[in-house]
């Protein structure tokens, strides 16, 4: 028997990887197998290469549980060692320093395995003790046994094993039980072993027999050891593509189409992407590639190896240029992550490209799935944009599809403003904002549909793209403002009237929390809805791009601000104006006739003191201005008054503006209930 002491510079390497590794452990298991997975296929070159003459046999990786002795095994008929060789790969740890190890490594555990070849050490998270039985395959080969109890001493002695290859026991530590459970293990090898290239066999196949489940005979294979990514494109059809999908995602949706990625220079990578039907909710889509190393599962987590945006897409990458442990520092500098995220760029847009132009058709039917993920790289990536660019679609409300080329040379000739600016015009819900559509249809215009997630920061993102071009929502004014021609239909109330229209309907406007109306007349014309409601565009978009991003959210705690246009063309609202004047002309004259005296003196007054400094103005003259102003101010509330009055006795007018409301999505609650209430009672 020989006794030593592993050859590393410090004595407490064990509670070191126990404490870093800690949040990480389940990793032992990809550990050990992918270490037997390397003997069994050494062997098979050395076989190949004539190296190793004997007969080969079943090659299955076996994981073996025994709760009773506390030991979980893995067994290999691969190269298998000798003493000599465990001396060497296992017994001498090469550090450059236990200091600058603890110190560089103690905030990154994926680093600490990855760096320092420790993948068999991590045994010693979930285990007190290690056996290491093996038999090389060499001729005339001792098998020997290797035992550490997780200090820096072990022990090696001859031993007896018939077979070459390699059993690795771990004997469980009392804190991590959960090892000996067959969910767990059967789940962390459904993680971590699912597609490796050595069949693995995790206990035996159960069938149904006597009424109850039984053991066969036959070995349960736990993975698939020649996934698709593995074949060949030309040997594969769409049914076999979407089977992968189903196997990878059971519970969702058929992909759109894939993505066969196969490439040797000047990087090895092969894989899958598929594009998921996405319709919102971008979180809940991430993080469903999932990037392997020689088919052995490294994370799930690809944001650094592949741009934000493709995070959404779903599949498989498989590299032997990215190493098992990753770090987030070693991705983000590594060059080869870099050509690998730029190569996988580049296919997705030469695909996108080619279904585009092979078959539109076949584009457009899928744009409502895609366009959330193509947005997301446009704003999110400039060189995604100057290809995408020539593929992307705009939809408008009758359901036609246009690149933006189209679209511009569609719109040109009638949405140009008398400034020159193209006007693109949009609505977010086609029944909600149905007659401010068709008001643009009337016109002769033509209304995009943009209803997606991403909608608001791309329209901000084209406006900066396109030149002299401006989006609009289509409810965001009344049509002749928002492409304004210079034939501007110009109103013909008097300001006394405006004034009068105005006052009695601002008098029946509803007090709603957090929102503000602000009121005006237009000739709109006479066939033309009598009021029409209208959101600042600025604001909304603010408002809306608040929910987006946390920084902005104070524009979110601003009120809504409408404006109320009153279409003096109308029939209805001339006929208030009409009556309006009949009953209040009379008042309204005797209050203008005041307030013109006390404008007039108040001016007076204000001009005898605009020459004086304020000490040499008198108390007498403050206080006469006050009391100017005071008077004015209650002549004005008189007036409000005489409109607050007139407006409870006419009906047209709560009506019109609940009408508005209701198309507005704004009447609700008790106004909803008398809305309807006086709709009825009107019905003769």
């Amino acid at each position: 028997m020989q006794k030593g002491t592993i050859g590393i510079t410090t004595e407490n390497i064990f509670p070191v990887i126990k404490k870093f590794l800690y949040s990480d452990h389940e990793i032992f298991l990809r550990e050990i197998v992918s270490n037997a997975v390397d003997a069994t296929q050494k062997l098979k070159t050395f076989a190949s290469k004539g190296e190793f003459k004997g007969e080969m046999g079943d090659l299955t990786i076996h994981i073996t549980l025994d709760k009773e002795a506390g030991t979980l095994t893995v067994s290999d008929r691969g190269i298998g060692m000798t003493a000599d060789e465990i001396d060497k790969y296992i017994n001498q740890i090469a550090f450059s320093g236990a200091n600058d190890f603890l110190e560089k490594y103690k905030d990154d555990a994926n680093a600490i395995i990855g760096h320092f070849g420790l993948g068999f050490y991590s045994s010693f998270m979930v285990a007190d003790k290690v056996d290491i039985i093996t038999r090389s395959y060499r001729e005339e080969a001792q098998a020997v046994k290797w035992s550490c109890d997780g200090s820096p001493s072990f022990e090696i002695e001859d031993a007896e094993k018939d077979d070459r290859g390699t059993d690795i026991v771990l004997h469980i530590s009392d804190d991590c039980k959960e090892f000996l459970e067959n969910g767990k293990i059967k789940g962390l090898l459904e993680k971590y072993c699912r597609f490796l290239p050595v069949a693995v066999a995790f206990g035996k196949k159960t069938e149904w027999k006597d009424g109850k489940q039984q053991e066969t005979d036959e070995d349960n294979v736990v993975n698939d050891t020649e996934p698709l990514w593995t074949k060949t494109p030309a040997t594969l059809k769409d049914e076999d593509y979407k089977k992968f999908y189903r196997d990878l995602y059971p519970m969702s949706d058929e992909p759109l189409f894939w993505i066969h990625l196969n490439v040797d220079f000047p990087f090895h990578l092969t894989g899958v992407l598929y594009f998921p039907r996405i319709k919102n909710n971008l979180e809940m889509h991430r993080n469903k590639i999932q990037l392997y190393c020689n088919q052995v599962f490294v994370t799930d987590e690809v944001e650094n190896i592949v741009p934000e945006f493709l995070t959404l897409l779903h599949g498989v990458i498989d590299s032997p240029d990215i190493p098992l442990n990753v770090s987030r520092s070693y991705l983000q500098s590594d060059a080869n992550v870099k050509k690998i995220s730029t190569y996988i760029t580049k296919k997705v847009c030469d695909r996108l490209q080619s279904i585009f132009k092979n078959d539109r058709k076949e584009f457009e039917e899928k744009w409502d799935n895609l366009k959330l993920f193509i947005h997301y790289g446009m704003l999110s990536e400039q060189d995604f944009y100057e290809k995408a660019n020539k593929f992307a679609l705009l939809k408008d409300v009758e359901d036609k599809y246009f690149t933006y080329e189209e679209y511009k040379d569609l719109i040109k000739p009638t949405q140009t403003d008398k400034d020159g600016n193209l006007i693109y015009l949009y609505a977010a819900d086609k029944d909600e904002q149905y007659s401010y559509i068709e008001s643009a249809k009337a016109k002769g215009y033509s209304v995009l549909l943009m209803d997606g997630q991403l909608d608001a920061p791309l329209v901000g993102m084209l406006e900066q793209k396109f030149e002299k071009s401006r989006f609009c929502r289509v409810d965001g004014d009344v049509i002749d403002r928002l492409i304004q021609k210079d034939d501007i239909a110009k109103i013909e109330l008097t300001a006394e009237e405006t004034e009068s229209i105005t006052g009695v309907f601002t008098a029946e406007m509803p007090k709603l929390e957090k929102t503000e109306f602000h009121l005006e007349a237009e000739s709109l014309g006479a066939d033309a809805q009598p009021i029409v409601i209208t959101q600042s565009e600025y604001m909304r978009r603010m408002k809306e791009m608040s929910r987006l991003q946390p920084g902005m959210s104070f524009y979110g705690e601003m009120p809504d601000m409408y404006n109320v246009v009153l279409n003096a063309d109308h029939r209805l609202v001339k006929g208030v104006l009409e009556d309006v004047k009949v009953k209040l002309d009379a008042q309204l004259h005797s209050v203008e006739a005041e307030l013109k005296g006390l404008n007039a003196r108040r001016m007076a007054i204000e001009q005898t003191q605009k020459d004086k400094k304020a000490d040499e103005i008198t108390q007498e003259e403050r206080d006469e201005l006050t009391k100017c102003n005071n008077d004015i101010s209650a002549q004005q509330d008189k007036k409000k008054q005489i409109f607050t009055e007139y407006a409870k006795t006419n009906e047209v007018i709560p009506q019109l503006i609940d009408l508005a409301l209701l198309q507005n999505g704004l009447l609700k609650g008790e106004a909803l209930t008398k809305f309807l209430k006086r709709s009825v009672d009107l019905i003769k």
